[in-house]
């Protein structure tokens, strides 16, 4: 099967969770009525008990860090008020994602309706009970009138809880899948934009299609006669809403990404209002530097006393005298390069360079050209042209004070994204409160035991050396057992938009 085609019938990674019912309504048509605003606490911890049977390791991150259970309730509130919004704005209605969205509900659907009804019945992979003669009377009902629905099928309609009135015949429902699917693809990924899907990868996608569909009306029809467990109906109704609030709130994400953009202007005031992060004492100690190595002093000497560079130090501690040697063309910052390869050789430059990493005094060694005494790769004399380069760096890099854990930044860097993460957060907390959006303050976390996580450790050895088992070992060629990607619930709820980190 070609990755495209993966891609197309890939069924989305399903989430373990346990939830209270969640009426999943329709209405003639197929508009969906689905509400993400919400999500309570006895969803979340039917979520967690689900997990415990799982991945107990998830429970045990909660118990041991108090902080990740906020974090955790932060995520959901962000994705339920984004899909909220996409919802409210339109988004959800447009026919591409309309599609997406019943895609979603079905691919959930038919992936636990096949590992519930199947998984006793040993190894097959997805949808591998599905038989040929099923698939051939789905495609074949096209040609057959409509089949009378059961009383209670009926009566569910008329109390406006049944399953939406599809009056498309299965290949029109295909069709309208596989442009979704295509449409979507060549949205995330340009370079798909002149793809064209075999006639093969057609098929392939069909036969999915269909097994698919053939389990979503069994499990609709079952469910609705009381013939399923309640807690296994109303997990894989959360499980839609919570995959399709992802879906609708990445398209949100990327529709509101240009009210997260942080202008120059807005970091330059930022800085002005914040005298510790202005550079202008460092910019007066680099000055007194450069004079003093335009006066004369030795360079090197300088280097090592000032240079917040950590390329100054070598394998033994000691200073390098702030030399670069045999540097190509374009491996340093622009304006540093620029201002170096001006310089005629022992020339300082006589103004400070300035880079998102500090103020550099620079001093050129030696001009850009071809270095003799190199050697290229083959042994033969190098005809690279590279230059040697001093310089004294001082620094105006900076750390988040309340991230103890934070890496040194540019300054913008850091402002930027300080600015952009509060930008976040207020619209966040806008559509929190356009939506209504309600999620728990809390919840409660289940007992892990040490048995649980020592068995999870076996199911993880088993799995890692079935994937290291060499070719031709037994049982190579069978069908491996069906697997569920496994979300940790602590990542349940992903923050959508990354486009807001820039």
């Amino acid at each position: 099967m070609s990755n495209l085609t993966k891609a197309l019938v890939m069924v989305v990674a399903i989430m373990l969770i346990g939830v209270g019912l969640v009426v999943w309504k329709k209405k003639v048509g197929g508009e969906t009525h689905q509400s993400f605003n919400t999500l309570s606490k006895d969803e979340i911890e039917l979520l967690l008990s689900d997990a415990a049977k799982n991945n107990p390791a998830i429970l045990k991150r909660f118990k041991d860090n108090p902080d990740l259970k906020k974090t955790q309730l932060d995520s959901f509130r962000e994705l339920l008020a984004e899909a909220s919004e996409a919802q409210s704005t339109g988004l959800a209605d447009q026919q591409t994602n309309k599609q997406e969205l019943d895609s979603i509900a079905a691919e959930v659907t038919a992936v636990n309706y096949d590992r519930e009804i199947n998984k006793d019945k040993g190894p097959m992979p997805p949808f591998g009970f599905v038989t040929d003669d099923q698939v051939k009377a789905y495609w074949g009902e096209d040609d057959q009138p409509a089949a009378q629905k059961s009383g209670f099928a009926s009566f569910m309609d008329k109390l406006g809880l049944g399953h939406a009135a599809d009056t498309r015949t299965h290949a029109v429902e295909f069709d309208d899948f596989l442009n979704a699917k295509i449409d979507i693809l060549k949205q995330g990924n340009p370079e798909m934009k002149d793809r064209q899907i075999s006639d093969e990868e057609k098929e392939q996608a069909k036969e999915v299609f269909a097994k698919i569909r053939i389990y979503r009306k069994e499990f609709n029809d079952k469910a609705d006669a009381g013939q399923l467990d309640p807690q296994f109906v109303a997990k894989v109704r959360l499980q839609i809403k919570l995959q399709q609030a992802q879906f609708l709130a990445r398209l949100y994400a990327q529709s509101a990404k240009d009210q997260l953009n942080v202008t120059d202007e807005e970091v330059a005031k930022y800085i002005s209002e914040h005298p510790e992060l202005d550079p202008k004492e460092k910019r007066a100690k680099a000055d007194d530097i450069l004079k003093r190595a335009i006066g004369g002093e030795d360079f090197a000497a300088l280097a090592d006393q000032f240079s917040e560079d950590p390329g100054n130090k070598g394998p033994d501690g000691k200073g390098k005298g702030g030399l670069y040697k045999d540097v190509p063309k374009g491996r340093m910052v622009p304006a540093f390069e620029q201002a170096a390869l001006s310089l005629e050789a022992g020339q300082v430059d006589p103004q400070l360079v300035e880079s998102d990493y500090g103020f550099h005094i620079v001093k050129l060694e030696r001009k850009l050209g071809v270095d003799p005494t190199q050697k290229g790769g083959d042994g033969k004399p190098s005809t690279t042209e590279t230059y040697d380069v001093r310089h004294i760096l001082i620094s105006t890099m900076t750390k988040d004070p309340d991230d103890p854990m934070a890496r040194e930044m540019p300054v913008k860097e850091f402002v930027k994204g300080k600015l952009g993460e509060q930008k976040q957060k207020d619209l966040i907390d806008k559509l929190v409160a356009k939506n209504f959006v309600q999620v728990p303050d809390d919840f409660d976390v289940p007992e892990v035991t040490q048995e649980q996580l020592d068995q999870m450790k076996k199911q993880q050895e088993q799995q890692m050396q079935q994937m290291q088992a060499p070719q031709g070992a037994p049982g190579e060629g069978d069908a491996p057992p069906p697997t569920v990607k496994k979300v940790d619930p602590a990542k349940a709820a992903p923050k959508a938009a990354e486009p807001k980190k820039k």
